[in-house]
């Protein structure tokens, strides 16, 4: 009877701990915070929870009930240098919220800063110097410049309603923020047309972020959408160390010298066939391709998603190296290279992971996508607006149109 009583309490013991080691898989305690363990959803024969995908998990989502806001658009990213972490920021159409990320089984949303004026659905942020930089197509907003390290103090009464640390006015509204990081310049692009530059890009001068300086523009071109800006290091041995815009300019691609910002100076311009919209582009890292978005061409054309790849060897005269064609009809939204990988926005088909490792030999191969947007993949604008694929974690940053804020990451890393 004894033995017996000692093994019916060994049982009852493993149960006990079995039943403890089960919740705590489900639930922990970490600060007080509840902290639920199955934010993650493996992608698993074709999906993740409720989203299709193929090589990439959901690791957290943060919808727009609880970013307070009815439509998302632009997203960006920074990792404090100091702590290590990990931030997402994502425009909404009332302001723009900041989420820790460094958790994904705990993302903190920390806060928002609001509109400078009016809401708008077209919002665009950038980081430099550990500084948010924000745009909008709201009238009159100018540009926003917030310190973000104070995420980093940011624990209690959240969400906080953040002020901004400057408020640059010297342009109205704007479609588009670029950042050299290596020349310290901000690059507004699509400012309100009929203005000094006709819609190209301002010069503004932030190495001091909280004091920003204009320094001119480049208004020789048509209305400028979106643009990259390089300290050029790639094969045109002509202009190694310059600084060199490329704009998606509606109609054509320009390539400017604007390392003399009283004296920029067109370098050549290039278009192509069946253009609908020409919208954004981004360097391969070697900067020998150009990798280029048309907005409009599925719709006008009923073309599959269509990006087109620009030979940039020679920048005085540029040319078309390819045109890639993707799997479904959805529209093409901004694309970034990483490595060997081409992380594409396109709307309804979600985000979509392209190798072009062999884009020399012009083929690229699309290897994996998350859709955010599994209601159809249609030629329309619904979906993934942006994906910010740099964090060194593997993290990726996407924000979703009719869905608010996604982090995503492939599978098995």
């Amino acid at each position: 009877m004894k033995n017996k009583s000692i093994l019916k309490g060994s049982v009852g013991l493993l149960f006990l701990i079995l039943f403890v080691v089960a919740s705590c898989t489900e639930v922990s305690i970490d600060n007080g915070t509840e902290k639920l363990a199955k934010n993650r959803k493996i992608c698993t024969n074709g999906l993740a929870g409720i989203f299709p995908c193929k090589e990439y998990d959901l690791m957290a989502h943060l919808d727009l009930e609880t970013l307070d806001a009815t439509s998302a658009n632009d997203s960006w990213g920074w990792t404090d240098a100091t702590t290590n972490k990990e931030y997402a920021i994502i425009g909404l159409n009332n302001g723009t919220a900041f989420v820790d990320i460094t958790d994904t089984e705990v993302p903190i949303y920390l806060g928002k800063l609001r509109t400078a004026t009016v809401n708008s659905s077209w919002r665009d942020v950038k980081v430099y110097k550990d500084h948010a930089f924000i745009v909008s197509e709201a009238s009159n907003h100018g540009m926003q410049v917030f310190d973000l390290t104070k995420l980093r103090t940011t624990t209690s009464n959240l969400p906080i309603a953040f002020v901004a640390d400057t408020h640059f006015t010297g342009f109205g509204s704007a479609h588009n923020m670029v950042i050299n990081e290596q020349s310290g310049y901000a690059y507004p692009v699509g400012t309100s047309k009929g203005g000094t530059y006709k819609g190209g890009p301002l010069f503004i001068n932030i190495k001091d972020p909280k004091n920003p300086i204009a320094e001119g523009g480049w208004g020789m071109d048509n209305y400028s959408h979106d643009a990259q800006v390089v300290t050029y290091s790639g094969p045109d041995s002509d202009y190694i160390g310059k600084e060199i815009l490329i704009g998606s300019n509606e109609n054509e691609v320009v390539i400017v010298d604007i390392t003399d910002k009283l004296n920029p100076k067109n370098i050549s311009k290039i278009s192509y066939a069946n253009v609908g919209y020409t919208h954004q582009g981004w360097f391969t890292d070697d900067q020998n391709y150009f990798i280029v978005g048309d907005e409009l061409d599925e719709q006008r054309f009923g073309f599959s998603t269509r990006t087109i790849i620009l030979d940039f060897s020679d920048l005085d005269a540029p040319k078309q190296k390819f045109i890639y064609s993707g799997p479904t009809n959805a529209i093409d939204h901004n694309g970034y290279v990483k490595g060997n990988t081409f992380y594409l926005a396109n709307y309804t088909a979600g985000v979509r992971f392209i190798d072009i490792s062999a884009i020399d030999t012009g083929a690229m191969t699309e290897i994996g996508y998350f859709d955010t947007y599994p209601e159809n993949d249609g030629a329309n604008f619904s979906g993934v607006w942006n994906v910010y694929p740099f964090f060194s974690s593997g993290n990726i940053v996407v924000s979703d149109i009719n869905s608010g804020l996604f982090i995503i990451r492939k599978t098995g890393s």
